[in-house]
């Protein structure tokens, strides 16, 4: 559905896009992650035609957003970091602008109007005018008009910003909804935000992209359990002992000592770590100490964030598509 072919992006001399190329297929929900300052916003407003390129190519659905672009704007319902909102108008008033403004006339646009109004949650609020409703809803009115024409994708910019914590709980209700007819992108800095709503997650870090893959797979792949914690009533030089004869270490650190039990991190490249568990626990089996807690450290949707977004390197997941 949408295809980014070596996307860059200048401003002066600074890189804001650095090369970037991915796919997006239909009907599935895709959240845009990185920094503040990544290059989400910069890339989202190139992929809606609001942005001219340095270089490279965006296709919607087969039409370059920049040699096509009323073909390919038409596929697309766009809400901005800063919804452009009439705060004198009402929600009925501004949606009927929008909606003119995209070739809606008559009985069309009433029908679209106050269907929109009805799946984004507004319709009660149609009357007031947009200056009085509260930011949650101000954002709702935004999606809504995103929603006119019937577009095939949505793309919000950091649809939650601002926003407390019911009202974002209400916003990724909608997104998910929004899921089953379109296909969504949205951006966040948020981790927990993408992790529950979206299907597919692309990372940018300083105008790179660096992984594209489900959250699921991201959290698999590239930060698989490497690490016990380990507590026991061994000494330290005990407990270094015992697990001289375990090859599969690679560190071994041990927490400062202050009370009656002695608590260890044990690192391991081994690609098994119950196998790594089972041999420290027989280690153990044959000393005169015991094991008194035993868990595993599994990677998490942050810690890939912070290892993928720090380090800049980019990362080769199975279900990341290139052009």
């Amino acid at each position: 559905m949408i295809s980014v072919q070596h996307l860059t992006k200048y401003y002066g001399s600074f890189l804001a896009v650095n090369d970037v190329s991915f796919e997006i297929d239909d009907g599935h929900v895709y959240g845009f992650l990185g920094p503040n300052g990544a290059g989400k916003s910069t890339t989202m407003n190139i992929m809606t035609g609001c942005l001219s390129a340095t270089s490279g190519h965006v296709l919607i659905d087969g039409h370059d957003i920049f040699e096509e672009p009323d073909k390919a704007k038409r596929l697309i319902g766009y809400l901005p970091e800063h919804p452009p909102l009439y705060l004198n108008e009402t929600p009925l008033e501004y949606l009927h602008f929008v909606g003119e403004a995209k070739g809606l006339h008559r009985e069309e646009l009433t029908r679209q109007v106050t269907q929109v109004m009805e799946k984004t949650g507004i319709t009660a609020m149609k009357n007031r005018r947009i200056s009085n409703l509260s930011k949650g809803y101000r954002q709702r009115v935004g999606i809504a008009q995103a929603l006119l024409g019937n577009p095939r994708v949505i793309i919000l910019d950091e649809p939650t910003v601002g926003l407390d914590p019911l009202q974002i709980i209400e916003i990724r209700d909608l997104i998910k909804e929004l899921g089953k007819t379109h296909t969504v992108v949205f951006s966040s800095h948020i981790l927990s935000e993408v992790q529950t709503i979206c299907d597919q997650i692309l990372m940018i870090s300083k105008g790179r992209l660096v992984a594209f893959d489900t959250p699921a797979n991201l959290e698999k792949r590239l930060l698989a359990p490497n690490e016990i914690r380990l507590t026991t009533d061994a000494a330290p030089d005990t407990l270094r002992h015992i697990l001289a004869s375990v090859t599969a270490i690679s560190q071994l650190t041990i927490e400062e000592n202050t009370g009656r039990w002695t608590v260890a991190h044990i690192r391991t490249d081994h690609q098994d770590i119950y196998e790594l568990s089972r041999t420290v626990y027989l280690a153990f089996a044959a000393s005169d100490c015991v094991i008194l807690e035993m868990a595993l450290k599994k990677g998490t949707l942050e810690d890939v964030f912070i290892e993928l977004t720090e380090s800049g390197a980019a990362a080769k997941p199975a279900g990341r598509k290139e052009a």
